[in-house]
């Protein structure tokens, strides 16, 4: 296993983002918003057309940016041109090295890596950030749904804390892609032999599924996604080690 994490404050969601007053999910805006309150970040990379490490969630731009199609048919240089809906700061998708020259340090980062369409662009994912990091001081803890890509940057070199990203695998609408078995394996961590996780990072109304909860009694730490509310905060206290929030401020320690 690698370090332990130390969750010690509130993960913001995709940075401390509120799109009513300009600040977008997943930008520079809500990235330094974030560490302005005091608070860790969680962001979500995905791969452009050229193999460059982006900060997006959404496998598709149209959401976020209007343009139609899949981010991974976009080059950087196209991604980084789009600039991001409602943004006051006119934000556009970063690289991933420029957001940890903008973070520098001064925040827990919560790395979630996108779940990649075939085996080699997994590896170029595990590799790419892999490479951005080998010269960053901070904080950093790296996730995934998928434990493949936990396997790929362990092989990589990894030492920073690893984490899986779960929940009930009941949502069609999410995982009716996967077999029936797959989600067995993947509700059930089942996967632990090889992914070895260090902490998981878990769906607020899934914290009671029998395998998080048998984890966290072995001292395996876990962040309770997406809180979105006071009362929800309070509902997952001593079920998760650490909240992943949005759309509120929780106290920052």
């Amino acid at each position: 296993m690698c370090a332990k994490p130390v969750f010690d404050r509130p993960i913001a969601h995709r940075g401390l983002h509120d799109r009513g007053r300009g600040i977008i999910e997943n930008t520079a805006s809500a990235f330094a918003a974030a560490i302005e309150k005091g608070y860790a970040i969680e962001c979500d990379v995905q791969l452009s057309r050229d193999g460059i490490p982006m900060i997006f969630h959404d496998d598709d731009l149209d959401r976020l940016t209007g343009v139609e199609g899949p981010v991974n048919a976009r080059t950087m240089a196209e991604l980084a041109s789009y600039k991001l809906l409602d943004s006051a700061a006119g934000d556009t998708p970063q690289r991933f090295t420029e957001f940890l020259a903008q973070i520098g340090g001064r925040a827990l980062l919560q790395i979630e890596l996108k779940q990649q369409p075939n085996q080699a662009a997994t590896e170029v994912l595990a590799q790419t950030v892999m490479d951005a990091l080998k010269g960053y001081r901070g904080p950093v803890t790296i996730e995934s749904f998928d434990p493949k890509l936990l396997i790929e940057v362990r092989k990589r070199g990894a030492t920073m804390p690893l984490g899986i990203v779960t929940y009930g695998y009941d949502e069609p609408d999410w995982d009716n892609h996967l077999s029936d078995s797959t989600k067995f394996v993947l509700r059930h961590l089942l996967h632990y032999p090889m992914s070895r996780f260090d902490f998981i990072s878990c769906r607020e109304v899934s914290l009671d599924l029998p395998a998080v909860r048998l984890f966290r009694s072995l001292g395996v730490p876990v962040t309770a996604w997406t809180i979105k509310t006071p009362a929800a905060a309070m509902a997952v206290i001593g079920r998760a080690d650490q909240i992943v929030f949005e759309g509120f401020e929780p106290p920052s320690a």
